[in-house]
């Protein structure tokens, strides 16, 4: 059987393909930044991917998110007739078991030891004794937090750590600063994506709680980065008082 010809609109699918079943992208957006000197073709942004050219790649398969990805570029890649397989993760075991999915259908037969290594991972990852509540910014200007189902707030969770808009009827509420001060959380969150939160840009903000600046890498990407994600998460949130 031929390796499929491969478009990945995700950039942890990008990465997590790449390293499991070499040869079988073709194509993927700018933002597909792991692993380093992927030599691809770049098919524009998440969410303003270039559909005339990926058409014209006629791909035997486009990968995507139904959260990262907008349905209209969706629709119109299968109304071109492209085959489109769209994930859906808002917890760990679901990225486990889309990323097997995923995996399946670019050709890879058997399973690779990184997603063997993060499931291991994550069956003791290392949570506060006492959990501890956090808002977890992802924008500013306007102020964005973690809110229901999230993926990111799934990891958390595990690590002790509960997002205090985590029962908001919105996935990524805004909320205006004043009421994430009032909120009075043990810790805020700072990850470096999409929002890249620095030292200088975002803690200030916070003056009075302690902030743990972490990757967002780790905290939102569902690919060979969940090996290394409880211990890195792990050590990022507790290198601030609590």
């Amino acid at each position: 059987m031929s390796t499929p010809r491969v478009v990945s609109l995700v950039p942890s699918l990008t990465e997590a393909v790449a390293v499991s079943a070499p040869g079988a992208l073709i194509a993927a957006t700018d933002w597909c930044t792991h692993p380093a000197g992927l030599d691809v073709a770049r098919i524009g942004g998440t969410k303003n991917p270039a559909v005339d050219r990926i058409v014209a790649l006629a791909p035997d398969l486009v990968i995507a998110n139904e959260e990262e990805n907008r349905a209209p570029d969706l629709d119109a890649l299968r109304a071109a007739g492209l085959d489109v397989l769209v994930t859906h993760v808002r917890t760990l075991p679901q990225a486990f078991a889309e990323l097997d999915r995923v995996l399946t259908a670019c050709g890879v037969r058997s399973r690779p030891g990184w997603l063997d290594a993060a499931e291991a991972a994550w069956e003791t990852p290392p949570a506060f004794e006492e959990p501890r509540t956090a808002v977890v910014p992802v924008w500013r200007r306007p102020w964005m937090v973690l809110g229901r189902a999230t993926f990111a707030g799934d990891l958390l969770a595990r690590l002790g750590v509960r997002t205090l808009y985590a029962d908001h009827s919105e996935r990524y509420p805004r909320v205006p600063l004043g009421e994430l001060r009032a909120a009075r959380p043990d810790l805020v969150v700072l990850p470096d994506e999409p929002y890249r939160f620095t030292a200088d840009d975002g803690p200030e903000a916070f003056p009075e709680v302690p902030c743990a600046l972490v990757g967002g890498r780790h905290l939102t990407w569902y690919g060979p980065s969940l090996a290394e994600a409880p211990g890195v998460l792990g050590r990022e949130l507790r290198a601030v008082r609590v």
